[in-house]
């Protein structure tokens, strides 16, 4: 671990029928234990008691959690910093759901663990879930060597930024579902390891990315720009306080592919 991650204000919901509140109390304590140990500044209790709910329950279990934790932080009306999840073993749409609710609606992190790892609950499994959690709090693993040194072409010579972007598409026989369209950039310069990504929902089939950049007329503002590009260029400039003098962009393009 390069550069630990804060998490001051967590909290852990049990979905799991399996796994009683003191062996998920158990098995936040010693996670908490290893992100320490691993680099990262964790508060090594969460604002709550570990909750457990039924996973048909599991929107409003998460609502109420979130809020709950807001009230009971201090100063009060804090956000979490991250919420651990306990599932089954065989969750079917439970993981899904958690993480649209989390992601869409809460704008919460969160890390999700299977039944299984709580009870063996291995020093290996919980180094590995800290690495990632880190990764989620705005913390880095990884750094290249050449990038510190400055010693790669294209990129540590002057502030660059590195785009990537693909599109989804449906399967076959999926007519009126959108085509999904995902763009990556990199946050940090020289060493070019964090990443911000959007996501965008597109007409069916689309291969051209359409919000990667938009233009339209505002009543008090005239013509507007905006789009993916400009908010990762936008969040690219907040995080290293200046401006990318270099853009790389790499786009997969199937038909260029079949040429390769």
């Amino acid at each position: 671990m390069v550069n630990g991650g804060r998490v001051g204000h967590w909290a852990c919901i049990n979905f799991s029928r399996n796994v009683q509140d003191n062996a998920a109390k158990v098995f936040c304590h010693e996670l908490a234990i290893m992100c320490q140990i691993s680099g990262m500044n964790f508060a090594p209790e969460p604002v709550l008691p570990v909750l457990s709910a039924r996973p048909e329950h599991v929107e409003r279990a998460l609502k109420a959690r979130y809020h709950d934790a807001m009230n009971a932080s201090k100063p009060p009306g804090k956000e979490l910093d991250l919420l651990i999840v306990i599932l089954p073993d065989n969750n079917g749409s439970l993981y899904g759901d958690l993480k649209r609710i989390c992601e869409t609606e809460l704008g919460l992190v969160s890390q999700c663990c299977l039944t299984k790892h709580v009870f063996k609950m291995s020093k290996q499994y919980l180094a590995n879930v800290a690495l990632k959690i880190n990764v989620k709090v705005g913390g880095r693993n990884t750094v290249l060597v050449d990038a510190l040194a400055r010693r790669i072409r294209l990129v540590t010579d002057r502030p660059t930024i590195i785009f990537g972007a693909d599109v989804t598409h449906p399967h076959p026989g999926e007519d009126s579902s959108p085509s999904i369209a995902a763009v990556v950039a990199s946050q940090d310069w020289p060493e070019i390891t964090k990443y911000a990504g959007l996501v965008s929902a597109q007409a069916h089939r689309q291969e051209l990315i359409q919000d990667l950049f938009k233009v339209w007329q505002d009543p008090q503002r005239g013509t507007v720009t905006g789009g993916m590009i400009k908010e990762l260029l936008i969040s690219f400039k907040r995080a290293t306080g200046q401006k990318p003098q270099r853009i790389i962009f790499y786009r997969f393009i199937a038909f260029l592919a079949h040429l390769c």
